[in-house]
């Protein structure tokens, strides 16, 4: 099975599908791509993505309907499914006296002009009518409180039109997913989840026609007081998965000045991850290194390497990957950039470690975890007979005496990121050593 997420972060559609063999030997079992909806084909920026302009339209930067259509066929070919990033809470922030309505009156006039050109990229409906009015949205106040869940809801995000939940609104978001599942699509991340209301998140989590799809929210909570706020409502009001917010912020503590490697024994136990079945777990997705408020939230990259392994190794959850094309290097609308994260994620899918990682994941999958050894500064766990993950976060060697009782034995083990080989001959005890700063993947020769 083979269940992996690729997060190919603002990648062209034409880049995915000249990768398709690289991202299917790295073991990957789905792509999730930004944001499709019609946005500005010059921009550039990253952000453009997440300022449609129509639901009706697949066009953008990255490319058009055509290219999408062949990566969904050329994906599914190779067994890879497609996942789409999707905004519903807002619309493209633009300067113009109409900007409360969509696509607009001068887009519209661009449709009309260039008919064949739009035609061709349509997903749905009637381009010559506008598709939202001035009374589709909620007053141009951005949001002042984030504690409070109503202004959260109801207020702008940073300038952006919010829309309400009325009946055009959820009229076209419905049709939008429905096109784009019958267009192929395997599945969709709801974007800025907490902004919308349970009506407007309702309107497509229960749709019949999505019953086969992999659906997930981004509910962005970066502290107890968001995930009680913004998660837990939206994972105890649907059934649908979520980013592991609660499994970040553990993988920080753990892995921060002082931390310990015991927190990440169980734990969902304590309510610090989400359960095995609704979890998407990553150790950064696009909002960490590309928003300032949120840069604190990164782990640093040694850390983020062993927390890797950490999310790979253990029961429970689909691993997300994030790949980017060095978008947090550049000035956005902050006018900083960060030259320190230069080709950090670039590449991600097709390194050495992560394939490996990709690799124990996909084996081990549906097998019991077992501890081994807890440290503070050492974790060692057992996935069934198959596997053994170990993690030092320390500055120094260290050691542990593990059982092997559970394992198979006698039998062979290849550490997957080292080389090393290991020949189990029916003992009982192994003393295990992990060099500073490292993890090994220890996987049964077949």
């Amino acid at each position: 099975m083979k269940d992996v997420i690729l997060h190919a972060f603002n990648w062209k559609y034409r880049d995915i599908i000249n990768e398709l063999q690289n991202i299917t030997d790295s073991g990957f079992g789905a792509i999730l791509i930004a944001p499709p909806l019609y946005s500005d084909p010059d921009g550039k920026e990253w952000w453009q993505r997440y300022q449609p302009k129509d639901y009706r339209i697949l066009l953008s930067y990255l490319g058009d309907k055509a290219d999408l259509e062949e990566l969904i066929g050329k994906a599914h070919e190779k067994e890879i499914k497609i996942y789409a990033d999707i905004v519903l809470n807002h619309m493209a922030n633009e300067d113009r006296k109409d900007k409360l309505t969509f696509p607009g009156e001068e887009e519209l006039e661009k449709y009309s002009a260039n008919i064949d050109y739009y035609e061709k990229n349509k997903l749905y409906g009637n381009l010559k009518k506008e598709l939202f009015y001035e009374g589709d949205f909620n007053d141009q106040v951005n949001i002042e409180d984030w504690t409070d869940p109503i202004d959260v809801q109801n207020g702008q995000l940073g300038d952006l039109p919010d829309l309400k939940s009325k009946q055009n609104v959820l009229h076209h978001q419905r049709k939008l997913f429905y096109e784009l599942r019958n267009m192929g699509f395997d599945g969709f991340r709801l974007d800025a989840v907490k902004h919308l209301n349970e009506k407007q998140i309702e309107n497509i989590v229960d749709q019949f026609y999505l019953e086969d799809s992999f659906l997930f929210g981004e509910v962005l909570a970066t502290n107890k007081a968001e995930i009680d706020m913004f998660l837990k409502p939206f994972l105890s009001e649907t059934d649908i998965s979520a980013y592991d917010f609660p499994l970040q912020e553990q993988l920080r503590k753990a892995f921060g000045y002082q931390g310990s490697l015991k927190l990440l024994v169980d734990p969902f136990s304590y309510d610090k991850a989400l359960h095995w079945s609704r979890a998407v777990t990553f150790t950064v997705n696009h909002d960490l290194p590309l928003n300032e408020s949120f840069r604190p939230l990164m782990l640093n990259p040694e850390d983020e390497f062993l927390a890797n392994v950490y999310i790979f190794g253990r029961d429970g959850g689909i691993p997300l990957v994030y790949s980017d094309n060095n978008e947090s290097t550049l000035e956005n609308g902050s006018g900083i950039s960060h030259p320190e994260d230069s080709n950090r994620w670039v590449g991600t899918y097709k390194r050495d470690d992560i394939r490996a990682m990709i690799k124990f994941h996909n084996t081990v999958i549906g097998e019991p975890m077992v501890i081994l050894y807890e440290h503070d500064d050492l974790l060692i766990f057992r996935r069934g007979e198959k596997g053994i993950i170990a993690i030092n976060k320390s500055n120094e060697s260290m050691s542990a005496d593990i059982s092997l009782f559970g394992l198979k034995n006698p039998a062979e083990f290849k550490e997957l990121i080292h080389g090393y080989e290991m020949k189990l001959n029916g003992e009982e005890h192994f003393n295990l050593e992990i060099a500073p700063r490292s993890a090994q993947i220890w996987l049964g020769v077949l």
